[in-house]
């Protein structure tokens, strides 16, 4: 494909509710929010992103789970098939529900929740199955240049408003008490998620990687595509401050109606009823146009594992039948529980990813350090990760005073 479409392409893949719904949630903790999504996002989520799809590159375009076996060890590939499919299936289910639950309010009660279940599910089926070319060439770079428009038009709305002058003073109120009581560090790295570094990226890179026509592309695409999703992160991280003033007021609003909720009202107030509609759109095909590539993602990693030929149409069908429908039958779970192990899983995945990337570079250029350049963001992140595995509610619940240490 040709590089601008390669970019919608693979921004529209990353993308999903990530860089919408996490920094509305990260919000919560205050203008710190900001920082985070800045410089882990140049310094983490874009090198992160870069990499994977540079190895995979020079490796055929293999997935993430072969290319840690590549760089680090036969044991770990079958770890990471396993946990790659899981964060897949999960992260499609999570891409499945909140479109649905958005489609849902916007039509009329006979167009229910499961109605557009079913519609969606369909359209997954059949981007999981058919060629890369044959909708996501054609659709994404449409609904990627939507995107933009939309998350601007929602900046301008905010501006003319007045609400953008409403924020708090960055430096004055640079962290804010969570009203509920959730520690800064690990949590506001965990959710925000996707609009600073995210692992589900790691098993997205590998099918864009397949497509570039030249290795100078690598930048433009992967690091790119990962810094165009930050600064739609960074609108809808001021909307949300900027929108409801105070922690308390945005924290409850986001549980009177989930962050989607959110996002509804924010659109409808500040562009009217019609502006609102297609800002809502635009954040219904985000997520619509990554839980196709999170499921396809799943059928090639199996594929991979099985060296079942994905050239029959017969083989992809046996694998995209019981890979979505497992996401079907996730749906029936709660929302924000199923959003926390997504979380959880998606970053330490972005973990193992690095550190993939950091055996790479150490094997490439071992006397020149350049393997800093990924062990940092990857030994930060080991601590993100293992501190929200010690202390999250639905996990080991630990108190800070011994989670911290560890």
């Amino acid at each position: 494909m040709a590089k601008p479409k390669l970019f919608l392409v693979q921004l529209l893949n990353i993308a999903g509710t990530g860089p919408i719904f996490g920094p509305i949630m990260g919000a919560v903790f205050g203008p710190v929010v900001f920082l985070w999504i800045i410089f882990g996002t140049i310094l983490g989520g874009a090198v992160h992103d870069f990499m994977v799809g540079m190895i995979s590159n020079r490796n055929k375009g293999s997935s993430i789970a072969e290319l840690s076996g590549i760089y680090i060890g036969k044991w770990l590939k079958w770890i990471m098939r396993a946990f790659s499919v899981l964060l897949l299936i999960l992260c499609g289910t999570v891409f499945l529900v909140t479109p649905a639950n958005i489609l849902a309010d916007l039509t009329p009660e006979n167009l229910n929740f499961w109605f557009w279940v079913v519609l969606i599910v369909a359209y997954y089926f059949l981007a999981t199955i058919l060629p890369i070319d044959k909708i996501i060439g054609k659709l994404y770079p449409i609904f990627g240049i939507l995107l933009f428009v939309m998350a601007f038009s929602v900046l301008g709305g905010l501006g003319i408003q007045g609400y953008l002058g409403k924020m708090p003073e960055f430096w004055t109120e640079l962290t804010w008490t969570h009203p509920k009581g959730l520690p800064m560090w690990p949590c506001m790295f965990v959710t925000v998620a996707c609009g600073a570094i995210s692992g589900f990226h790691a098993t997205q890179s590998p099918m864009v990687a397949k497509c570039i026509t030249s290795e100078k592309q690598g930048r433009q695409v992967f690091y790119g595509a990962m810094v165009g999703e930050a600064v739609i992160a960074l609108i809808w991280a001021a909307a949300g401050v900027a929108f409801y003033g105070t922690a308390e007021l945005l924290q409850k609003a986001i549980d009177a109606g989930t962050a989607g909720g959110v996002v509804t009202e924010i659109s409808k107030t500040v562009l009217g009823p019609f502006g609102g509609i297609l800002a809502i759109i635009g954040v219904v095909v985000c997520p619509i146009t990554s839980g196709d590539t999170a499921f396809r993602g799943a059928r090639l990693i199996v594929a991979e594992a099985t060296h079942l030929d994905q050239k029959k149409i017969w083989n992809r069908l046996i694998l995209t039948v019981p890979v979505v429908g497992a996401g079907i039958g996730l749906a029936f779970l709660d929302f924000n529980v199923l959003w926390r192990y997504f979380a959880a899983a998606n970053q330490t995945l972005a973990m193992i990813a690095l550190w993939i990337s950091t055996f790479y570079l150490l094997r490439k250029n071992p006397y020149r350090h350049v393997d800093l350049i990924t062990a940092i963001p990857a030994t930060f992140m080991v601590a993100v990760s293992t501190t929200y595995i010690l202390m999250a509610e639905e996990c080991c619940r630990l108190p800070a005073n011994i989670g911290y240490p560890i």
